[in-house]
């Protein structure tokens, strides 16, 4: 009898050494402790508790986060490298967007994105729209993380909004530089001049157009109608170049 006693108690310990708990931050189908987000998983894997419902890989119930953020002191020190002065638009007339997007590996992710004052209402619900539309971004980081180099941001397909450039090739202020251009998903969405220059260099596959390729850009699909019912126009409309990642509020 002490014998048979001994054996359950051991085997009662046991099976508490073994067991995993549900609520474990290693499982990468457990929601963040504050955020709600998903750490991150294996790509092609479902972000969505058990119980949700899934289309296709995409969690349908996982709601959009994204608030401005301003503070001129603030957004100085956040972007020592795409802003100085000089530039031709004040740093405290720009606003930082911190959003949800689904990644490429079908999880939410955090992002950031500047862009001016006066657009910054109208941009998150351009990017609140994508959200919803599942439309995937690889990555929307400052491009401070690159020391504001626009080449190092397109070649790791890094979406961005302000950055206090030229145009390149020209003496001209860019768009970005006055935070009124977006840039999505560069490498699938490149750059393709008249002479068949393409920038980035590595995104010459997706120069064609006609190919397959998630986040890819099209005529009249989710992601132009998007910005379009804000009033921004999409470079791949333009004649002769055509930048296929870029929106902006003035067309140019």
């Amino acid at each position: 009898m002490k014998r048979g006693l001994l054996l359950l108690l051991a085997a009662v310990v046991l099976a508490g050494c073994t067991a995993g708990d549900p609520g474990d931050p290693g499982d990468p189908g457990t929601p963040g402790p504050s955020t709600g987000t998903v750490a991150p998983g294996p790509a092609g894997g479902t972000d969505a508790p058990a119980g949700d419902p899934v289309v296709k890989g995409w969690s349908v119930t996982r709601k959009f986060r994204g608030r401005i953020v301003g503070g001129r002191a603030y957004l100085k020190g956040r972007m020592r490298w795409s802003w100085r002065p000089g530039c031709p638009v004040d740093v405290g007339r720009l606003r930082l967007l911190k959003v949800d997007y689904w990644g490429f590996d079908r999880r939410v992710h955090r992002g950031e994105l500047v862009v001016h004052r006066d657009h910054a209402r109208r941009i998150l619900v351009v990017l609140e729209k994508l959200f919803k539309a599942h439309y995937p971004i690889q990555r929307m980081r400052l491009v401070d993380a690159y020391r504001a180099d626009d080449d190092r941001s397109m070649a790791a397909n890094n979406t961005s909004g302000f950055n206090c450039r030229k145009v390149s090739g020209s003496s001209h202020w860019s768009e970005h530089a006055y935070g009124r251009a977006v840039d999505l998903n560069p490498l699938r969405n490149p750059w393709v001049t008249s002479s068949g220059r393409v920038s980035p260099p590595a995104g010459r596959p997706w120069a064609n157009r006609a190919r397959a390729g998630a986040a890819m850009i099209r005529p009249g699909d989710k992601v132009v109608r998007a910005f379009a019912a804000d009033g921004w126009r999409w470079g791949g409309s333009w004649s002769g170049s055509r930048d296929y990642q870029h929106f902006s509020s003035t067309g140019g």
